[in-house]
């Protein structure tokens, strides 16, 4: 008899559902199946899980039948949106709508969902220190997510809140070093000096998702607020000028300066980054890493995600 569980993980050819699939598949006494959901089966990136093992199913937030069809004889899933595909907080609602009432219907026993703190719970609207974006949100992909958490709530559909944080891998190129004026290697964040920013490595989104599932019923309407690290901009600054062999700065960019900066999301972004630091001691406070890692032991701090990425850096 044949007992493994099948877990539907949505956004598989990205990388939080990729990372999901592959740390199910690389496990192979978890118990789970993978069932990888994506729009388009003949990518490249679809055919990398099928050789791991994946089962390969084609469907669309915009086509909700194909959603159901695909969730269908499940036990789990991991479900994740993708807010920078659009842009859109209301479209991004309308997804997160999509998955819940497909969970509902398939009657899944665990769902762990990747979402993010809804930043009005310590920023009210009519708090001026940040422009209100969207007609609604400060900070767009955040709110919208943190939102959604309520409606996987109020269908009954079995959750874990699996709160997510800044990926390392912003490192790799949006955030890399960039040589100033002075010929000195500058990482620049519109982030205070001094403060705090939570890092995971995107990886640990999945394999931290396996160890929420493997765990069962313990973690059912749990939220699990995840970070693989804790460093200032400095720290982080220090820590890739010795990875990568030479000096690298921290250059902190005023909030309101990035925000009218002719780059796309500029405004999104300086949001995030001023509620990361306006509330660092909540946002921090909320991941343990002592915990975190008693839960996943391999979850990676920034100098062991450094170690097998410093030669990926795009310095420019």
């Amino acid at each position: 008899m044949n007992d493994t569980k099948t877990i539907v993980v949505t956004g598989a050819t990205g990388a939080q559902g990729g990372g999901a699939a592959r740390a199910i598949l690389a496990d192979p006494d978890s118990g789970f199946a993978v069932r990888a959901l994506t729009r388009n089966p003949a990518s490249p990136a679809a055919g990398e899980l099928a050789e791991l093992g994946a089962e390969i199913v084609q469907a669309d937030f915009h086509d909700e039948p194909t959603v159901h069809q695909a969730f269908e004889g499940a036990y789990g899933a991991f479900l994740v949106t993708n807010f920078w595909a659009h842009g859109s907080a209301a479209k991004e609602t309308e997804e997160i709508n999509v998955l819940v009432r497909a969970a509902q219907a398939a009657g899944l026993r665990h769902v762990v969902w990747s979402t993010l703190e809804d930043t009005r719970e310590l920023l009210p609207l009519d708090d001026d220190r940040m422009p209100v974006l969207q007609g609604a949100f400060n900070v767009p992909h955040f709110d919208a997510k943190g939102e959604g958490n309520e409606l996987f709530r109020a269908a009954g559909v079995p959750t874990t809140f699996l709160n997510t944080t800044f990926f390392f891998q912003g490192f790799l190129r949006t955030f890399a070093p960039r040589r100033g004026e002075d010929g000195v290697l500058t990482v620049t964040l519109p982030f205070e000096d001094g403060k705090l920013l939570s890092g995971v490595d995107v990886a640990d989104i999945g394999r931290t998702a396996l160890a929420v599932l493997r765990g069962g019923e313990r973690f059912l309407g749990a939220t699990v607020s995840l970070a693989g690290d804790h460093l200032t901009g400095a720290e982080y600054a220090e820590k890739l000028g010795t990875a990568i062999g030479e000096p690298v700065r921290f250059q902190s960019v005023p909030y309101d300066v990035f925000r009218n900066l002719d780059i796309p999301a500029a405004g999104e972004i300086a949001n995030m980054f001023q509620f990361y630091g306006d509330f660092d001691q909540q946002f921090t406070g909320a991941r343990d890493l002592e915990r975190l890692r008693e839960i996943n032991p391999a979850l990676r701090s920034f100098d062991a995600w450094l170690a097998e990425n410093a030669s990926k850096i795009e310095v420019g």
